[in-house]
């Protein structure tokens, strides 16, 4: 019986910060217009249990197919035998009906109801990564969800919440925030390479075979940083050095995964410091802007 710890690592709380980093960001493009805290705290909510949901519906579909049989990593609510395939698929679709609600609470009071199908889309994508007969995260797909939805959609979605425009500072570091989540799933699926090739599952890091994955997390963690000219101007010069947290961190990556090339059990820290530097490079953004 899974115990309240398994639930916690069951949501992958290292994931977590990719739904938090692109509401911080939004946010601090929202900053010069107006922004609306009680808007941005709503619309991290529904951000955080969309992925929480994302994360939970995974388990239960990879556990139900075998992929997370011989998995390298902790061991899965489902696939570990540790709750029932059901439970876990009530839980994920729970989470889904929680971050609906709370959209629909977000969308009245931006008055953006049009975003309704935006909001089901990201749902249906959530569910189908890994669910339905045939799931996209199964086809090397993951990466282009992820930085649609947890890149394009969150960033600019919450600027627009808050303000009712979508500046182009927005939807460059939508591209940022969205590059650097993909570096998320990235480094996590070059961990289970071994085991999903045997699966099945052909993820972009499958495809790309281990040196490719490792050049693309590579790239993922380095041209958000090549964005930064496109901040500054118009802020204070020294908001630059905010950045050097998360740079410090995404440099840290780069060794362990494309230097060192390390495998296994000892990438779980660099899919940790890879969340971190997502969150720390949207709070410089949001220190740039409020100066």
């Amino acid at each position: 019986m899974a115990h309240l710890n398994d639930w916690i690592e069951g949501a992958r709380p290292r994931t977590l910060p990719a739904s938090l980093a692109p509401v911080i960001a939004g946010t601090a493009f929202a900053l010069p217009y107006g922004a609306s805290w009680p808007r941005a705290f709503l619309a991290a909510l529904v951000a955080l249990l969309l992925q929480i949901g994302v994360n939970y519906s995974n388990d239960y579909s990879d556990g139900i197919r075998g992929t997370d049989d011989h998995r390298q990593g902790p061991p899965r609510l489902t696939g570990g035998r540790k709750a029932s395939p059901r439970t876990v698929k009530c839980v994920a679709f729970s989470c889904f009906s929680a971050a609906c609600m709370v959209g629909l609470v977000l969308l009245a009071l931006s008055g953006t109801w049009w975003l309704i199908a935006a909001g089901a889309l990201a749902v249906l994508a959530a569910w189908y990564y890994t669910g339905g007969s045939h799931p996209y995260g199964y086809m090397g797909l993951g990466e282009i969800f992820v930085f649609v939805f947890f890149g394009l959609m969150a960033t600019v979605g919450t600027t627009y919440t808050q303000v009712l425009r979508a500046p182009w500072q927005a939807w460059l570091g939508a591209c940022a925030i969205g590059l650097l989540a993909c570096a998320i799933l990235m480094v996590n699926n070059i961990r289970d390479i071994p085991t999903d090739a045997l699966a099945g599952k052909h993820t972009l890091a499958v495809r790309l075979g281990e040196s490719g994955a490792r050049l693309a997390y590579c790239l993922m963690l380095v041209l958000p940083f090549a964005a930064l000219p496109g901040f500054l101007p118009g802020h204070a010069w020294w908001t630059v050095l905010s950045f050097l947290p998360a740079a410090a961190i995404s440099a840290r990556a780069i060794w362990i995964v494309g230097v060192r090339k390390e495998r296994g059990l000892a990438l779980i820290g660099s899919l940790r410091d890879t969340g971190f530097s997502e969150l720390f490079y949207a709070l410089a953004l949001l220190l740039t802007f409020a100066c």
